[in-house]
Parts: C-alpha cells; structure tokens; sequence
C-alpha cells in the first residue's frame, strides 16, 4: 500500500501546522528545545564512542555524573565554556561552531 505523494506530509509542514510558522513563539521554543536536545544527544554519542561513563567524564571536567546525566537526557541547559570543557578536556575533541544568515 503505497501513498500517493500528495498524502505525504514533511515535518517541516507537520511544525508549522502544530508549533506555526518559523518565527512563532512556539514554534521558536520548540526549534530551541530541539537544539538543547541534539546537544545532549551528541554528548551521549561521543561518551559512549569514547567509551567513557558519566562519571569519568565529570570527573575528567570537574563536575559531577548527575550534571552529565542532565545534560545528556534534556533536562539543564549546557553553557557554551562548559560545552568546550566537555568536548575538548573530557572527550579529546574540539568545537565548531557556524552562524547562518
């Protein structure tokens, strides 16, 4: 059972038709919580690929596995010097960052 292609709906029209258009109030907190969750998401990957704990990886930057924890499932916001302390000091890698106009 194949749809037809007019029955398909991308996520971008599935966004604007439930959080609005890009701009929206809603729909800007929901792009910023996908974001903060993509951060998170990275973190975890990388920790596991490096096959590092949560706990080895806070004690290599000097926090705790409960911020770690947090940071990887959403739940705190990461500041950006602690980013580059996450990637750079704990998992040996480095930062890049774009801005887009």
């Amino acid at each position: 059972m194949s749809k037809k292609k007019s029955d398909i709906t991308t996520l971008d029209q599935f966004k604007d038709k439930h959080f609005g258009k890009i701009g929206t109030p809603t729909r800007d907190e929901l792009e910023a919580g996908y974001e903060n969750f993509k951060i998170g998401a990275l973190i975890h990957e990388a920790r596991l690929e490096k096959g590092l704990t949560q706990a080895q990886l806070a004690e290599k930057i000097g926090t705790t596995k409960s911020y770690i924890s947090k940071i990887e499932n959403n739940l705190k916001e990461v500041r950006l010097s602690t980013l580059k302390k996450i990637v750079e000091l704990g998992l040996g890698g480095q930062i890049e960052l774009s801005i887009k106009l």
